[in-house]
């Protein structure tokens, strides 16, 4: 089955990163991504631009709606997803627990329907 990690941080805690902490990070991450792909796990991953680059559109009743950046108040702004490949959600946990950008922020699983 298979299920989206959506990725969740707070673009000021990635700011506040030195560029070395950055380069590590993201290599852990290449490094992760590459077990998933050894096991199995990984189909599909991508970072995403800052939520500022966001716009966030509805249509009622005919009329369209647009807001600049994302619509939710939050502190965390989706940052990136990887979809993954696993036996059921259990093991979906498993996989995503091990996301290493998921110790800045958190990491959401849902099953795709």
């Amino acid at each position: 089955m298979k299920y989206l990690c959506l990725i969740y941080i707070d673009e000021k805690i990635l700011e506040a990163l030195s560029d070395a902490e950055i380069k590590e990070l993201f290599g852990e991450g290449r490094a992760y991504t590459e077990q998933l792909r050894e096991s199995g796990h990984y189909l599909a991953s991508n970072r995403l631009q800052s939520a500022q680059s966001a716009a966030t559109i509805r249509v009622r009743d005919g009329n369209t709606l647009i807001t600049d950046g994302p619509f939710a108040e939050t502190k965390e702004q989706l940052a990136g997803f990887i979809l993954i490949e696993a036996r059921d959600l259990n093991d979906a946990i498993r996989v995503a627990a091990k996301i290493p950008s998921g110790r800045l922020g958190c990491i959401e699983v849902r099953p795709v329907a």
